[in-house]
């Protein structure tokens, strides 16, 4: 498939009204990815695959399910379905399919940047005291993406788990492989699990997790400083099957808060995809 890219464009309001009506897809690649993000789900990501194949490793099921921004407050009254919720902006949208607000999007052959209002997840208003921003980068077989959430509106929240971010993965990478010991960047044996539903929380001490298929390979993510996690795996009918993973930090939504952070994301055999964010922690000391 050949890459659809926009030149350094950005969406006026009526495009913007428009693109949320359509799965509106930018893709960036260079000679190790491809990379498509939807302009109609926020601007978030939702493919990732090798540039030799089509086999999309990401889950864009509704408009929770990509790789995006959430996170989480007080209880505010809302509702997921029958379930009481809380204050929880998502830069995809709510869970009833309403698109949050992309104010701006723009992008070269191999970067993108997005602006988003976000929606809160169960009430499904746009919270315009929130604002996420969004940097994807591809350097070689590595997608880097920088993470930046602003919040002023005037309430204290208690600290949450945040998740840094929500990761959302095609079903048939089911098994999670994670390095939990004492030992990170050693070469030290690896942990892996089928995970089940609900929430299950574990430690990653090298600050990365991937979910891999039966052949061994598949998609990782590599968070500095994010050295625990959360996730599942959910086998429902009518295509809506994943696998979830989000490295979390622990914090709360203050007045004036800023909280700015960077993702790496890999595809390919787990000892590779290991090797690669050892290189990337190497870079960093």
């Amino acid at each position: 498939m050949i890459a659809f890219v926009l030149c350094a464009t950005t969406l006026t309001a009526q495009e913007n009204k428009s693109a949320q009506k359509t799965e509106d897809w930018v893709y960036i690649q260079n000679a190790d990815l491809k990379v498509g993000f939807l302009r109609s789900h926020g601007g978030a990501m939702a493919y990732l695959s090798t540039s030799q194949s089509d086999v999309n490793t990401l889950n864009h099921y509704d408009h929770g399910r990509l790789v995006q921004q959430s996170y989480y407050g007080d209880e505010d009254g809302s509702k997921w379905g029958d379930n009481p919720w809380r204050y929880n902006p998502v830069q995809g949208g709510d869970y009833k399919g309403n698109a949050s607000t992309v104010v701006e999007f723009t992008s070269t052959a191999t970067t993108t940047y997005c602006k988003t209002v976000p929606r809160n997840w169960g009430a499904g208003d746009l919270l315009n005291e929130c604002v996420m921003e969004q940097w994807a980068e591809l350097q070689g077989p590595i997608l880097q993406i920088r993470y930046k959430f602003t919040y002023t509106g005037t309430t204290t929240h208690r600290p949450r788990h945040q998740e840094t971010p929500a990761v959302f993965v095609a079903p048939q990478f089911s098994e999670l492989v994670t390095y939990s010991g004492k030992t990170p960047w050693t070469d030290a044996p690896l942990s892996r699990r089928k995970p089940g539903w609900p929430n299950e929380y574990l430690t990653i001490t090298e600050c990365w997790a991937a979910f891999v298929d039966e052949k061994n390979k598949g998609i990782g993510i590599y968070v500095p400083e994010s050295t625990e996690a959360t996730c599942y795996r959910f086998q429902g009918g009518a295509g809506s099957a994943c696998s979830y993973v989000a490295p979390l930090r622990t914090f709360a939504l203050t007045p004036n808060l800023t909280f700015d952070y960077v993702a790496y994301f890999t595809t390919g055999d787990v000892d590779i995809i290991r090797q690669r964010f050892a290189q990337l922690h190497e870079q960093k000391q």
